[in-house]
């Protein structure tokens, strides 16, 4: 698996998954830093024409970085659940295509503190590339589960108890009205053409994030964060003294 740019790489590095880096000829304190924590790691660092890292990287915004690292962890549905630090948030993705939206969705996912994500193996955005620079280093830490089938993901989350929210503009609540301080699984539908219907019938609740201006619908990666962090300050509420 191939990430690239510096806050990527570093964040990479902290968690300890590079194997080898690609440099250019580039300096600055925070390249300083990502060569301090590679020697820390003892990995193994490559100077690389920029030819070569913009091939590497596929035309990307390398920044001069590129690093082969392990593959993502790959969990189970049960494994997200059960290894939750507290009462489990998770984020299940059915069919997000964009890299940017992915990314931007799985960075948003671990500030809020989520214990998983659920994406579809096929007609899902690959996690390495785009989706790892537009996590800014996030696809590092989130625990994902690739599933065949989201429907039957959502299945075995009701089956652990687990109560499933899909975000939809049709939802008959509004997100804010929806008690998300119980185990909580939010369900984001594919960018234009949202849930898909069978996804959508499985979940326990359709919320819709009200509109009031003109355009009638958020970027998913928009909506994620919106109900994520409305999660965050119910369960923050709850816990105050």
């Amino acid at each position: 698996m191939i990430i690239y740019g510096i806050n990527p790489v570093i964040e990479a590095l902290r968690a300890g998954r590079v194997k080898q880096l690609r440099l250019g000829e580039r300096s600055g304190e925070r390249l300083r830093e990502l060569l301090a924590l590679a020697s820390a790691q003892r990995v193994k660092v490559v100077h690389a024409t920029p030819e070569a890292l913009a091939r590497d990287a596929r035309g990307g915004v390398h920044q001069g970085v590129v690093a082969d690292i392990e593959d993502v962890a790959d969990y189970s549905v049960l494994e997200l659940v059960r290894g939750a630090r507290g009462v489990p948030l998770v984020v299940v993705l059915d069919g997000i295509e964009d890299p940017h939206n992915l990314g931007a969705i799985l960075r948003t996912a671990d500030a809020a503190g989520v214990d998983g994500v659920i994406v579809q193996s096929r007609r899902s955005a690959a996690l390495d590339g785009v989706a790892a620079k537009a996590s800014a280093g996030a696809v590092a830490y989130v625990r994902i589960a690739e599933v065949v089938n989201i429907a039957r993901a959502i299945d075995e989350l009701k089956e652990a108890g687990i109560w499933t929210v899909g975000l939809a503009g049709e939802g008959a609540q509004a997100y804010d009205r929806i008690d998300y301080t119980g185990p909580t699984a939010i369900v984001l539908g594919a960018e234009g053409t949202g849930l898909r219907r069978l996804v959508r019938e499985k979940c326990d609740f359709l919320a819709a994030i009200p509109m009031r201006g003109h355009v009638q619908s958020l970027n998913v990666s928009v909506a994620a964060g919106v109900a994520l962090f409305e999660a965050v300050r119910q369960r923050v509420g709850k816990n105050a003294p």
